[in-house]
């Protein structure tokens, strides 16, 4: 039977129509009836059904790294938090939880922590992503409310994108936006950010501004807008703040951006001279040390000009994960309460507490992440759950994270996997319900509540988090937790909404109370006898004392003189730390490993080599990456991704070298700009393994993606290894190998194992990067492969080259000869091959390789 549920991946909230095989797995497809997607996927949510297996799954709960019964793990997690309240009070615990939760599973958290235990320190993973811009609305709206929807992008003139890699971080609606443009040709769009991405790809004006610079460009705005008469009217009326915020951004000055004179000016005409223009806006503008500024710049010149809540236009913060706006509207954060609610407020506290028939409810905000860890490291925080989420790799100073973690008296984990870094800190582990097997709600980034459905059984003995939280509340003594399901715990929810909207909240979904659950189809808040769905604020009612928007003062800081500052950020095919996304072979196919991208310049200037490995060093850490010189970053301002973790790339952990500096209105980590120094790392060897069995490597490099038949690996070390047979034998634990080729005068050896006339691994060592036919030597796994030691793919088997499409799995160099034989445009590329005619997440990679093939051909005539 087919199960409507939604994606587990980004903020999008993409609709998925899911079929069990009866073998354990399923069959994906976009749903075309949900509003979110129409029926579109990326890569990613078209690869889930290869992401349920079970095999390596956490299937019973484990105490001290041993199996143990539910009732033994949920009465000693009961017993542990009571006492460290009791002796320790209530600030002493605390939680840490994710937006991979469900709004049921952030609820009851938020519920426990706030209401029973008496402490605001449960603080969520999407601290690190979103938290400025919650500020900011707060600052601005008096709430923390989105004011617009996703069509506003297509019915926009004008749509500004800064900050935000939409093609690769929110891929389907980066689909809409393009499918909107060619629909209206008329239609501009404007990218602002300092690396050139794939959202550039298909925009009409990419703005490489310095980085740090955001505020100084909306400063500039905002004053273009008041010179060339484009504030006042009516709607400033319901505007307080004008004056000041304008005088504060005449201290901003062009040359503050590192823009040119001409592309400034024709951004500046461009927005001003168009009423209907949406800024959207995302992790670039959130993950600084001023991100809550930066977001108030961008609403200034919104509520300047009235540019809010009609169709159209509006600012508009795009979340990075599937539930992080579900998690904000029950209070997630740690200075927030639920339903949109203040916990600072008395009377909110109040409301809230009677609602809950709460015994000890929070009175003050609790530790935001960074602090909270810290508090963890120094012994101020004695217990400690973990939810779905991988701190020790994911936060800022993650070693130090890590430390802490392994350190605290008592840490409990609620996950999925048993081998997460954080997983294998834990005291207990709680094994969690997954994507497909659990039922509950999100919601995305235009406001839109989804159901996330069951599909598969939960493998073992894997239970929801909202149960397992129940289940340790009502084993503390503590009463109103005894739901029925998942249903029953979002009824709760709902009915709370109607108390906030009885206060005035804009967060009121008390129609959904009674609603058919299991048939809840996809809606938009609020839901309630006075307002459907819709937009906000473009009647100028805001949520502030006097009912008046805010506009804010920014001042800009300049950022502090070092040689390189690190940008991070997500690639196009993985998620987080792959845990999920990393079983997929085809998702791993597109960039295996953890890369810095590097202006030539400065890679010139530190000897560095396109392939060679780097080593960045920062926060007393350091981390070993492969470079990848490009002139799409600036100088001084390399890009590395977040996603690899000791379990696929140890020395990949970019969290480590990133510091704790945070915003210090909204406490979100400044993840894109952190202070580090690169220099080469002189690796005596370099060497690529493709194994059918798992490999362990031993090296001080490594870094692991799976394939459809087994594992590669690549390698490296600055310790030279004398005996390489004896190296391969000790990583796969499969004998000697049977075949093996040694070129003293190169420095090279070329060894592999064959059973039966089949390959089972193959590794190339030799004293640089080792080029190679990669792609044949994984799909040889298995298989006859006469000459498999050349490295080459033989005529009969052409190598396609790296993945561009992990769709259809179709390489660089078939692009690039279809191209050569009059494929020359990203359609005829599609009609020819299908890159870049299924999801559509490929199509900017496709349509910069085509351009820089005909650069290159206008050079050589």
């Amino acid at each position: 039977m087919t199960v409507r549920t939604t994606c587990p991946y980004c903020g999008v909230g993409c609709g998925v129509l899911a079929t069990p095989d009866g073998q354990g797995g399923l069959t994906v497809r976009g749903d075309p009836d949900h509003p979110a997607n129409r029926g579109r996927l990326c890569v990613k949510g078209a690869a889930l059904g290869e992401t349920v297996a079970i095999a390596g799954r956490l299937l019973a709960p484990r105490i001290g790294g041993q199996d143990a019964s539910w009732d033994g793990a949920l009465d000693l997690i009961a017993a542990r938090f009571s006492e460290t309240v009791a002796r320790h009070g209530p600030d002493s615990v605390a939680m840490y939880v994710s937006g991979q939760l469900l709004t049921e599973d952030y609820y009851a958290a938020n519920k426990l922590m706030k209401g029973f235990i008496g402490s605001a320190n449960i603080d969520t993973n999407s601290r690190l992503c979103m938290a400025s811009s919650v500020a900011g609305h707060r600052r601005a709206f008096g709430s923390d409310t989105v004011p617009g929807l996703y069509e506003d992008l297509e019915l926009a003139d004008l749509v500004v994108l800064t900050g935000s890699n939409l093609a690769w971080c929110h891929p389907v609606l980066h689909q809409r936006l393009m499918a909107a443009r060619a629909a209206r040709p008329d239609m501009r769009i404007v990218v602002i950010d300092p690396r050139r991405t794939a959202t550039c790809e298909g925009a009409d004006l990419h703005l490489a501004i310095a980085p740090g610079a955001d505020g100084h460009l909306f400063n500039l705005l905002l004053a273009h807008l008041h010179d060339t008469g484009r504030t006042g009217g009516a709607f400033l009326t319901h505007v307080a703040g004008y004056d000041d915020a304008l005088r504060a951004a005449r201290a901003s000055r062009p040359q503050d951006t590192g823009l040119p004179p001409e592309a400034l000016r024709r951004f500046l005409d461009l927005w001003a001279g168009t009423e209907r223009t949406v800024t959207v806006y995302s992790q670039g503008i959130n993950q600084s040390d001023s991100g809550t500024d930066k977001v108030n710049a961008i609403i200034n010149c919104h509520l300047a000009t009235g540019r809010i809540g009609r169709p159209g236009m509006g600012p508009f913060s795009v979340t990075g994960q599937p539930n992080a706006m579900g998690g904000r509207e029950v209070g997630g954060l740690s200075n927030t309460l639920a339903c949109h609610l203040e916990l600072e407020n008395p009377a909110h506290r109040a409301a809230v507490g009677a609602f809950w028939a709460a015994p000890n409810m929070a009175h003050r905000p609790g530790l935001k992440a960074v602090d909270l860890f810290r508090a963890v490291g120094d012994g101020r925080i004695k217990a400690l759950w973990i939810m779905h989420t991988n701190p020790a790799v994911t936060m800022p100073e993650a070693d130090r994270v890590a430390r802490a973690i392994a350190a605290c008296d008592f840490t409990v984990v609620s996950e999925a996997w048993p081998e997460t870094d954080t997983a294998r800190l834990a005291d207990v582990l709680l094994p969690s319900a997954a994507w497909g097997e659990k039922d509950g709600a999100v919601t995305n980034s235009e406001r839109m509540i989804s159901r996330q459905r069951a599909v598969l059984a939960p493998p073992g003995q894997a239970r929801p988090d909202w149960w397992q939280i129940a289940q340790v509340a009502t084993r503390m003594g503590f009463a109103g937790f005894d739901w029925s399901g998942p249903g029953a715990v979002f009824a709760e929810h709902a009915a709370l909404s109607g108390v906030a909207g009885d206060l005035g909240g804009d967060f009121d979904i008390s129609d959904l109370a009674a609603a058919d659950y299991e048939a809840l189809a996809p809606t938009t808040w609020p839901q309630n006898a006075r307002q459907r769905g819709g937009r906000f604020f473009g009647e100028g009612r805001f949520h502030t004392p006097d009912g008046r928007a805010r506009m804010i003062a920014v001042s800009v800081r300049a950022p502090d003189g070092v040689p390189f500052r690190l940008n991070t950020g997500r690639i196009r095919d993985q998620w987080h730390t792959m845990t999920r996304t990393g079983l997929s072979p085809r998702l791993s196919a597109h960039l295996a490993e953890p890369y810095l991208q590097i202006h030539p310049a400065d890679a010139a200037d530190l000897g560095l080599g396109a392939a060679d490995l780097a080593r960045v060093r920062g926060q007393g850490a350091q981390a070993v990456l492969r470079v990848m010189i490009s002139g799409d970053v600036r100088r001084g301002h390399p890009f590395a991704p977040i996603h690899f973790t000791g379990l696929t790339a140890p020395s990949g952990r970019i969290g480590a070298v990133v510091g704790g500096l945070c915003d210090p209105v909204s406490g979100q980590p400044a993840g894109k700009s952190a202070p580090v120094a690169v220099t080469r790392y002189a690796a005596a060897w370099h060497g690529f393994l493709v194994s059918r069995v798992r490999p362990r490597p031993d090296c001080a490099y490594w870094a692991q993606a799976r394939l459809a038949d087994g594992w590669q690996v690549e390698m490296a070390d600055e310790a030279a290894i004398p005996d390489w047979p004896a190296a391969l034998e000790r990583m796969l634990g499969l004998g000697p190998p049977t075949a093996w080729m040694r070129d003293p005068a190169r420095g090279t050896e070329r060894l592999a194992i064959i059973r039966d006339g089949r390959l089972e691994a193959a590794l190339f060592v030799g004293p640089g990067p080792v080029p190679l036919s990669r792609g044949h030597l994984g799909a040889s796994l298995g298989r006859e492969a006469p000459g498999v030691l050349s490295g080459r793919a033989p005529r009969d088997r052409p190598d396609p080259g790296p993945v561009v499409c992990a769709c259809l799995s179709v390489g660089r160099r078939s692009i690039e000869e279809a191209a050569a034989s009059g494929a020359d445009t990203v359609e005829r590329i599609a009609a020819a091959l299908g890159a870049g005619g299924n999801c559509g997440s490929c199509r900017p990679e496709i349509a910069s390789l085509l351009a820089g093939m005909r650069d290159r051909a206008i050079a050589a005539q």
